[in-house]
């Protein structure tokens, strides 16, 4: 029994010299989920004027991400909050990365919402889809179902690729391992998000502390009296 303490004891001490030296919601406290150790996180911030974000990095090819999808766009609708979503389609998998592509290529020639439709419809799919021909078969009926011609080729200028390296350079930087990367993000800092279940629980914790200003007393305009001329 005193041999098995005196193993955990250094287990403790690095436990809570961890827990000291993490920075909590930048730090707001925060339900309890475990973050992970970034490199570089001065990214993760909401856009201009949003008081709560999430900020997602996701993978089309990832079968966490797509658990994760429908509850992500459920808290934003809930809310009433943005999402900023990052591509960042992991080295293992064979087409997510075409796939991520070719949902750039909608968001841009047809429309976010038509984007974000066919994100959905290849999350659906993802376990039937097992290689780049089958990605491009699955696509082509994508297209045909709502009545459009998929292009030939989808990038020819090679500018959806260059903005799905972006955003993987972006995660590289951050030092992202797995996917999805979840964070809910405030102009105080943020926290990841481990466990989607967690996500209301965590924007409600960020809301709380980051209340929106109070509304000015309402106050009749007085106007100047028109000079006479």
């Amino acid at each position: 029994m005193r041999l098995t303490f005196m193993l955990a004891h250094p287990r403790l001490l690095l436990a809570a010299a961890l827990l000291i030296a993490t920075p909590a919601f930048s730090q707001l406290s925060a339900p309890p989920n475990t973050a992970n150790a970034f490199k570089d996180t001065s990214m993760v911030k909401p856009p201009a004027g949003a008081r709560v974000a999430i900020y997602e990095f996701e993978d089309l090819e990832c079968p966490a991400c797509s658990h994760a999808f429908p509850i992500v766009h459920a808290a934003i609708e809930k809310y009433k909050i943005p999402l900023v979503r990052h591509d960042f389609p992991l080295r293992m998998h064979i087409w997510s990365r075409d796939a991520a592509i070719t949902a750039r290529y909608i968001q841009d020639k047809i429309s976010p919402q038509a984007a974000e439709e066919y994100r959905r419809a290849v999350f659906a799919a993802q376990t039937s889809i097992a290689s780049k021909d089958d990605l491009q078969r699955f696509t082509q009926k994508y297209f045909q179902s709502h009545g459009r011609v998929m292009p030939f080729v989808i990038d020819p200028t090679g500018v959806f690729t260059a903005e799905v390296q972006a955003d993987f350079t972006l995660g590289e930087r951050l030092g992202l391992t797995q996917t999805p990367t979840i964070f809910v993000v405030t102009p105080k800092g943020w926290i990841q998000v481990t466990d989607v279940n967690l996500l209301y629980q965590t924007i409600d914790t960020a809301l709380a502390q980051n209340p929106a200003p109070a509304a000015a007393p309402n106050s009749k305009l007085k106007h100047a009296p028109t000079p006479q001329r």
